[in-house]
């Protein structure tokens, strides 16, 4: 395989570049220089975007505007990148003869499905009702990439969680709502092997021991329900005196992926604690007084 990643010097892109480059021929795109990265620049210039496709036969598209944009960027560059870019792309990915098409999209883009006040089983099949131009337009790139005609194999992972936050809260979201970045590499490895030219849409997101019965428990004493399914975490939170939640709003399920692809995750809620005893820096340190702000 000969691929091309765009958006190559960020967090997922790095992790594709990695999981990649040991066995196949890589080139990433990014306007940040990083060792990743061998075409600087925006993937909406046409003349790099040509030279960078040379040769290509698998796209894997990380680059995009994302939630901590919001507010920062007008909403028009929003849609230039994150929506014309993304027609652009399999416009000249198509001319180039590419094969593949792997498009990293957001849970995040779920928005308003999420039931406040009770706990939300997400799969596939339910509808994202977004709140954001982040959301919106990472979903109008989805409908363009669904109804994209030709033979090309398109791919969509919508990924959850997976940057460092306080290794208390990351442990629990290994279980319901967060996963590796190395795991989201794999996932959109694995999409490579989707039938030809399918589009194919995957919720990925670590392996959770919940099941939908708990869904009602979970919106109101989370903590009991992580004591029956989960006691090894429990434990293991109590002896480092963090705390549990009360409270799980939602359960992303990726279980399509895995009877589809074969795609399962690797680095569970165990490697979180092995990552914090070690100060790791994808992991945050236990902060009692964290307040999580991140949109989504």
């Amino acid at each position: 395989m000969k691929a091309l990643i765009t958006g190559s010097s960020g967090r997922i892109g790095r992790a594709i570049f990695n999981a990649l480059a040991p066995q196949h021929s890589v080139v990433g795109l990014d306007r940040s220089p990083f060792s990743s990265s061998q075409f600087i620049g925006d993937f909406t210039d046409s003349t790099l975007l040509r030279r960078a496709l040379e040769g290509i036969d698998t796209v894997f598209h990380t680059a995009a505007y994302h939630a901590p944009h919001v507010g920062l960027i007008p909403e028009a560059e929003f849609e230039r990148v994150n929506v014309a870019g993304v027609h652009q792309l399999l416009e000249e990915a198509c001319k180039a003869g590419v094969r593949n098409f792997i498009f990293t999209s957001t849970t995040a883009l779920y928005g308003s499905a999420i039931q406040h006040g009770a706990c939300t089983w997400v799969d596939e099949s339910l509808v994202p009702q977004p709140k954001t131009v982040y959301h919106r337009t990472k979903l109008a790139a989805e409908q363009l990439i669904a109804h994209w005609p030709g033979s090309l194999t398109r791919s969509v992972i919508r990924m959850s969680r997976c940057f460092p936050q306080p290794a208390d809260q990351m442990s629990v979201l290994r279980l319901h709502r967060g996963l590796d970045a190395r795991d989201v590499a794999d996932a959109h490895i694995a999409a490579v092997h989707a039938p030809a030219g399918t589009f194919n849409r995957f919720v990925v997101s670590g392996s959770t021991p919940f099941l939908r019965e708990d869904v009602e428990e979970l919106a109101r004493d989370a903590a009991q329900v992580l004591q029956r399914r989960c006691p090894e975490l429990v434990a293991e939170h109590a002896l480092r005196g963090w705390p549990l939640p009360t409270v799980i709003d939602r359960v992303y399920d990726g279980s399509a992926i895995t009877e589809a692809l074969g795609w399962k995750p690797a680095y569970g809620f165990k490697e979180v604690l092995a990552q914090a005893d070690r100060r790791s820096l994808e992991v945050l340190p236990y902060m009692p007084d964290f307040v999580d702000r991140t949109a989504e």
